[in-house]
C-alpha cells in the first residue's frame, strides 16, 4: 500500500463520520475547500468515486460505504494505540466518549456529572446517545454502556448497576380510577403505554416471571393510547395518569420512593442483568477510562441500597 494515501484515508473517514464537510472542517480547524480537494485527490488515486456531494448535501457511494466500514475499526485501533501514551501521565485527562442508551445516561451518569468533574477536572465526558447497539470502535467511542444480556462475549465488561427488574408502574390517580391489576392477564382491561425499539421498530412485549414457576419467562402484548420510542416520555405519561407502563425499575426509582408512581404486579416482575460499562478486550485502559470505571462502580454501591433505607 502507498503510505502517502494514509492521511487522505483518515480525512475521508473523518468526513464520513460527521456526514458533513463543514462539521468535519470546523472540528479539525481546516477549511472546507481543503477537505474537498483532499477527497478529490484520494478519489483520483483510487480511481473510484467515494462520495456524492452538492452544495448542501453529501452521501457515501457504495464504494465509499465499503471503504468507510473497513477503515472505521482500523483507524479506531490506531487511535487507541496513540491514546495509550496517556498512561505516561499521572492524572487522568482527555475526552472519554461514551456510547450509551438514554435510560442509562439519565440514571447512571447525568446525576453525577458535577461530582465527577470536581474529582477529575482534566477529563471531558462526551455522551453519544444511541438506544441500539453499535460498534464503539467504528463510532470512535472509548466505552459503551448497555444491559448485560446484550453484550458480545469478546467485550471486557464491568457492572455499574445492581440487578434490575422490569417494573409495571402507574400513578395513584390512575389506579384509583381503573383499579389495580393482579395478574398479567388483567392488563387487557387497562390502558398500557407501549415502547417501540428505535433500532428495529418492534413493539416491546411486556416481560414477566411466573411466581409459581420462577424459571419460566412470560411475555404479553399490551395495548393503549400511546406508543413512544423514548423511556422518559412513557414515564411522563404515567406520571400524568395516562396509564400503566413497564420500564426498568432504575428509571423510576425516585418516582416510586416519592409516591408519584406505584408499582403493581410485583410478584410477577421479571429480573435481568444490570447495566455494564464495556470496552474491547484489546484496549489498554487509559487513566481517564480507569477513573470513569472506578467512579461508576462506587456509585453502583449506592444504588444497591433501597431508597427507603437511605
Amino acid at each position: 500500500m502507498n503510505p502517502s494515501l494514509l492521511p487522505s484515508l483518515a480525512w475521508f473517514a473523518h468526513i464520513a463520520r460527521h456526514g458533513s464537510f463543514t462539521r468535519a472542517a470546523d472540528e479539525m480547524g481546516v477549511t472546507r475547500a481543503a477537505l474537498s480537494q483532499n477527497l478529490k485527490a484520494l478519489e483520483q488515486a483510487l480511481g473510484v468515486r467515494l462520495m456524492y456531494r452538492t452544495t448542501r448535501h453529501m452521501s457515501l457511494t457504495e464504494a465509499g460505504q465499503r471503504l468507510f466500514d473497513a477503515l472505521g475499526p482500523a483507524l479506531g485501533e490506531i487511535q487507541q494505540a496513540v491514546q495509550t501514551l496517556d498512561d505516561l501521565r499521572d492524572r487522568p485527562s482527555g475526552t472519554v466518549r461514551i456510547n450509551t442508551s438514554r435510560l442509562a445516561a439519565r440514571a447512571l451518569i447525568e446525576p453525577h456529572l458535577t461530582e465527577f468533574h470536581l474529582r477529575h477536572p482534566q477529563v471531558t465526558i462526551e455522551l453519544v446517545m444511541a438506544d441500539s447497539l453499535s460498534n464503539i470502535i467504528a463510532d470512535g467511542c472509548d466505552v459503551g454502556i448497555r444491559l448485560g444480556q446484550s453484550l458480545a462475549e469478546h467485550m471486557v465488561a464491568v457492572p455499574i448497576s445492581p440487578e434490575l427488574s422490569m417494573a409495571v408502574v402507574a400513578s395513584p390517580d390512575y389506579l384509583k380510577r381503573h383499579g389495580v391489576p393482579r395478574k398479567p392477564a388483567d392488563l387487557a382491561q387497562h390502558n398500557c403505554i407501549n415502547y417501540r425499539f428505535p433500532g428495529t421498530g418492534a413493539i416491546h412485549d411486556w416481560e414477566f416471571t411466573d411466581p409459581a414457576e420462577p424459571d419460566i419467562r412470560v411475555t404479553r402484548t399490551v395495548a393503549g393510547s400511546l406508543v413512544t420510542n423514548d423511556d422518559q416520555s412513557s414515564i411522563h405519561a404515567a406520571l400524568q395518569g395516562l396509564g400503566l407502563t413497564q420500564i426498568v425499575d432504575l428509571a423510576v426509582r425516585d418516582a416510586l420512593a416519592s409516591g408519584q408512581l406505584v408499582q403493581v404486579l410485583e410478584d410477577w416482575r421479571h429480573r435481568h442483568a444490570g447495566f455494564y460499562l464495556y470496552t474491547p478486550a484489546r484496549q489498554h485502559l487509559a487513566p481517564k477510562i480507569r477513573a470513569l470505571i472506578d467512579f461508576l462502580v462506587e456509585k453502583r454501591e449506592g444504588l444497591a441500597v433501597p431508597l427507603a433505607a437511605r
